[in-house]
């Protein structure tokens, strides 16, 4: 293969192209602009005919006309979207260039941007979609032999160039050549500066590894386990916005959803799809499913709420629930008693209608035919069986009566009426009635909730979501075994499930990547160790309190970690104002100030309350920049510049649980990290 000459190879050369660039773009945003007015103009006539000659158009007139309208606008918003994009171009038009010679000696510069743009009557892209076939070549390769898989299949060559670039507002503030995984270099940037307000779009800064997972289109379930900091929720992300580009004929933005562990999560990543030219996706808390389902028949406890209750007393006979309940043994003792259940519930005997004896032999035989359908609607079918034998006895129409005896009768033969009273009989089965609270005076406890879905979907049939073709689980390690089988069994399409197994908010209800493969054995699973978000002295630190040796954080540092003593509670709320104005003045974006309670959160507000301060609790639907008081729990997948720990004290920070939280808090921190406590600090900081 021949070496062509490399076109723009200087600094000076790259600048003078990217205005040319820039140019084309703006040319492409008038010509959309003017396609734009020409349609709000038609538009506006097509209307005005039609209201002044309503009278006299026939039917089929109004609905061509109708059509012709919705075309119109729809072309309209078509070019509206299109201009959203070509903006975003002009900003940053775009962060990657491979120089990829093919077998054939053809050389062709491949720039590559969050979207393709090709200028006026181009053959070729000048910007290619980071998701196009050919861009994985920036990602999977350096220098020297290369290839990529197009729809005609692989294509071999050569990576003569490899460069990378970032352009903000048009401008272009670096670029760099590489011969070797440039990629940390640029992540080093990246990093060292502050976090957004929201989350990053990694596009410009895809790992190998990440970008395997992100264009996985084979998977039917695909489990990403990461470690804090990994980008596990980005490269999810990521993920969908591929699958958009990928499968745009049969899988659009309102086709996917995401289960997001709370409204202020929802917000923090909701810009990252958009920044990817994807509209917004819909989401869900799993407590929204929850009450979806349950249709609003019973008063339930939240997540947030169960956990908030273990963070303020140690309940022992509480945490013996939730543990049982959370076990994937729970889940196959569920399923036991469902085929005990249809093999013993059911004391069938023979049924008089009138004259006519059924057979109670035939009315077991049909409730075994039936196999397929959940077991309590069964009975209708059963029913409309047994007429149908009654009426080719007697030889005419079943009067209102008999029809009657045969609806009431069939389901008299089975032991309970209602899952509830099914569910309250497990635990009787089990041998533990003593693991179940039913008390209606007060909600269902959390651990109840999904077991009770499960066994209603499994009795009664609950409609799945078919319009959803891929399912987004964030957080994965705070859902249970029998949640898992709830979703499993709702939603019969693709999913992505990612979390980490050390971010658990509740260890008692903790489940594994293992434990998920038990649920989804057909899983593909993913460990992402590499950490990209905190100072070596932050991970090291965090690594004490719950150590996890598969960690591999990325060679930054910054200043240690700080435990700061105070000689009272007192003195150090009143220290709490000093150390956020520190933080003011030190040009740092954003601080997290992470309680273990949301009554330790309200306090700290109240000591610290003034502009740009703000409290996040479990009502809250925005994150802000500035100083932001919250819980760990509300803070699972935040990151801020700087975090501060209050009121470390062993009297404080003591159970499985407060150990969680206060590793959760501190991983969130990027560049500086400071605890405070008065009196004796907890067990957990010293090792």
């Amino acid at each position: 293969m021949e070496n062509s000459p490399v076109i723009n190879a200087t600094e000076q050369e790259e600048r003078e192209y990217l205005e040319e660039i820039k140019e084309q773009l703006v040319l492409a945003v008038r010509r959309v602009d003017d396609a734009v007015r020409q349609f709000s103009g038609e538009l506006r006539q097509q209307k005005q005919y039609l209201h002044e000659h309503q009278s006299g158009l026939d039917d089929a007139d109004m609905v061509a006309a109708e059509q012709s309208i919705n075309r119109m606008a729809y072309t309209g918003e078509g070019a509206v979207a299109r201009k959203r994009r070509l903006l975003k171009l002009v900003q940053s038009p775009y962060f990657g260039r491979i120089d990829f010679t093919t077998l054939n000696g053809i050389s062709t510069p491949v720039y590559i941007g969050v979207h393709a743009f090709a200028g006026e009557g181009q053959r070729q892209n000048l910007i290619y979609d980071w998701r196009a076939p050919i861009s994985s070549l920036f990602y999977d390769f350096e220098l020297g032999e290369a290839s990529y898989a197009s729809p005609n299949g692989t294509v071999p060559g050569r990576i003569d160039l490899k460069r990378q670039y970032r352009i903000r507002d048009g401008r272009m503030e670096f670029m760099l050549d590489s011969d070797v995984n440039i990629h940390d270099d640029v992540l080093q940037r990246e990093l060292a500066k502050s976090s957004d307000d929201k989350m990053k779009n990694i596009v410009a800064t895809i790992q190998r590894d990440q970008n395997a997972v992100i264009r996985n289109e084979e998977a039917s379930v695909m489990v990403i386990q990461g470690v804090a900091g990994s980008g596990k929720t980005s490269i999810a992300l990521h993920r969908i916005a591929f699958l958009l580009y990928r499968f745009r004929d049969t899988i659009a933005a309102k086709n996917i959803l995401i289960i997001s562990p709370n409204k202020v999560f929802a917000d923090y990543i909701s810009n990252v799809l958009p920044e990817l030219g994807e509209e917004h996706i819909p989401e869900l808390g799993m407590e929204e499913l929850a009450a979806d389902l349950l249709q609003g028949q019973f008063r339930f406890q939240t997540f947030f709420e169960q956990v908030s209750a273990l963070l303020e007393r140690h309940d022992a006979a509480f945490i013996e629930r939730i543990r049982f309940k959370s076990s994937a043994e729970f889940l196959s003792q569920l399923n036991q008693y469902l085929l005990h259940v249809e093999n013993s519930y059911f004391s069938v005997a023979d049924l008089r209608v009138g004259r006519t004896v059924v057979p109670g032999a035939f009315i077991q035989q049909k409730f075994k035919a039936y196999h397929r359908v959940p077991l309590l609607k069964r009975f209708g079918q059963v029913a409309n069986d047994v007429r149908a034998y009654v009426r080719d006895k007697v030889d005419r129409k079943l009067t209102g009566g008999e029809k009657a005896t045969i609806g009431e009768g069939i389901p008299r033969m089975f032991r309970y009426g209602n899952v509830l009273d099914f569910y309250r009989d497990f635990y009787r089965w089990v041998g533990r009635p003593e693991l179940l609270k039913l008390d209606p005076q007060r909600p269902l406890e959390y651990a109840d909730v999904f077991a009770l879905i499960y066994l209603r979907i499994r009795m009664e049939g609950l409609a799945g979501y078919d319009h959803v073709k891929h399912l987004l689980v964030d957080e994965m390690q705070d859902y249970t075994p029998v949640q898992y089988a709830v979703l499993s069994r709702l939603f019969h399409c693709r999913k992505t499930i990612l979390g980490d197994v050390s971010q658990t908010v509740n260890p008692y209800s903790a489940s594994s990547a293992e434990t998920i493969e038990r649920v989804f054995p057909q899983a593909d699973v993913v460990k992402l160790y590499r950490s990209y978000r905190s100072t070596l002295e932050i991970t090291a630190f965090a690594q004490r309190i719950s150590p996890n040796p598969n960690i591999m954080p990325l060679e930054r540092h910054g200043p240690e970690p700080a435990a700061v003593r105070y000689a009272s509670p007192a003195e150090e709320l009143q220290a709490l104002p000093v150390l956020a104005a520190a933080f003011r003045s030190s040009g740092s974006h954003s601080l997290g100030i992470i309680c273990k309670t949301q009554r330790q959160a309200t306090q700290v507000h109240d000591a610290l309350h003034g502009p740009g301060v703000y409290l996040l609790t479990e009502e809250s639907t925005a994150f802000k920049e500035g100083v932001v008081i919250t819980t760990a729990h509300l803070a699972k997948g935040l990151e801020f510049d700087e975090v501060l720990v209050p009121f470390v004290s062993a009297r404080n920070y003591r159970t499985e649980v407060d150990k969680s939280m206060l590793y959760v808090a501190c991983t969130r921190a990027m560049h500086r990290l400071t605890l405070t406590y008065s009196g004796e600090p907890t067990a957990f900081l010293s090792v």
